[in-house]
């Protein structure tokens, strides 16, 4: 966290200092998509979106990253967070940095609890739940994994409009990322002993978890897995359509930010297309270079909306302020023509 987010957020006092660093450090570590968007805030926001992320991670390497423990200790690792949580949110202190971070930062912003108790009830069934047979059940996980996480950043950003008009867009925004995530790490997720993908799309197609297993197992390609995927993928497509009105709705100099995270994360899916739908062998990548063409567009519309903001300041209080004009509108998450794509033999 450099010195100077940390001053425009008025975070004062070493340790909550100290506390905001270390969720950064997660959030660049771990969250390199996430990272870069981020940087487009204003500064003074940064910090808060650091404790969100940060806090998500910490909770998410107890469930995936104690690889020796036990789901017994797991458990009890999260109980314990669960614990910290609860008494950071009604007195602001915690031995946990990240705990003392998040409290900060939902006192700060009137974050809703219920969204942090909803996001560690779907962190605990990830302990237990290794598959999910409907997409309805799986919708009821992402509520707290993925929609909560966009409910609790909503004030952070902020909205021209009643946060409540704008809160079913940004839930589907954070379970589109996380469907995203799901399709490229299918085979990641195979060796934890989990498939996100739901078994009713999945046997749509003639796929099933043993299927999955044998094509990580034995490096070979399946038809019927490539179909599966491809419907994941639309799937996914289908849900940033609904969440791409959400983007208009937000404060403008907050717009440049998520509009990247939503063209990066979208082109996550062009990535696995191009690939031929390989995700049970390996990682698609987004392109270094695709990357920095997003981050630059990012950064000429961040400083677009900042002198917006500072002209409409200037004139407040002698003529009406000026409409803070749209960015171009975002590009459909679905493109007219799609990447040519590998079929499976």
């Amino acid at each position: 966290m450099t010195v100077r987010e940390l001053d425009a957020a008025g975070i004062t006092g070493p340790s909550l200092r100290a506390a905001y660093t270390r969720c950064r450090e997660l959030n660049a570590r771990h969250g390199r998509t996430y990272f870069l968007a981020t940087r487009l805030l204003p500064v003074e926001r940064r910090p808060s979106v650091h404790a969100l992320y940060g806090f998500a991670r910490w909770a998410d390497d107890i469930v995936d990253s104690l690889t020796s423990a036990t789901t017994r200790q797991r458990a009890a690792a999260l109980a314990r967070l669960q614990g910290d949580l609860a008494d950071g949110l009604r007195t602001g202190r915690s031995t946990e940095p990240v705990v003392v971070a998040l409290a900060d930062t939902a006192r700060r912003h009137g974050i809703d609890h219920r969204h942090f108790a909803d996001f560690m009830a779907s962190m605990h069934r990830d302990l237990e739940v290794t598959d999910y047979p409907t997409y309805a059940e799986l919708l009821s996980y992402m509520h707290g994994s993925a929609a909560a996480i966009g409910l609790q950043m909503l004030p952070v950003l902020g909205t021209v409009v009643p946060r409540e008009e704008a809160a079913p867009h940004a839930a589907a925004l954070g379970v589109a990322f996380q469907l995203t995530n799901f399709l490229r790490d299918v085979g990641e997720d195979l060796d934890r002993g989990r498939v996100y993908l739901p078994a009713d799309l999945l046997a749509a197609h003639g796929v099933d978890r043993a299927l999955l297993t044998w094509s990580r197992a034995t490096g070979r390609r399946d038809r019927r897995i490539t179909h599966a995927l491809r419907a994941a993928e639309d799937l996914t497509r289908g849900v940033y359509r609904e969440a791409a009105p959400g983007l208009a709705m937000l404060d403008p100099v907050a717009r440049p930010c998520i509009r990247t995270a939503f063209v990066l994360y979208a082109g996550i899916l062009d990535a696995v297309a191009e690939d031929g739908y390989a995700a049970v062998h390996r990682r698609a990548v987004v392109p270094r270079r695709r990357r920095a063409t997003v981050a630059a567009d990012g950064l000429c519309r961040l400083a677009a909306a900042r002198l917006a903001a500072r002209l409409a300041a200037r004139t407040a209080g002698r003529h009406p302020a000026p409409v803070v004009p749209a960015w171009p509108p975002v590009p459909p998450a679905a493109p007219p023509s799609r990447p040519a794509r590998a079929e499976a033999v």
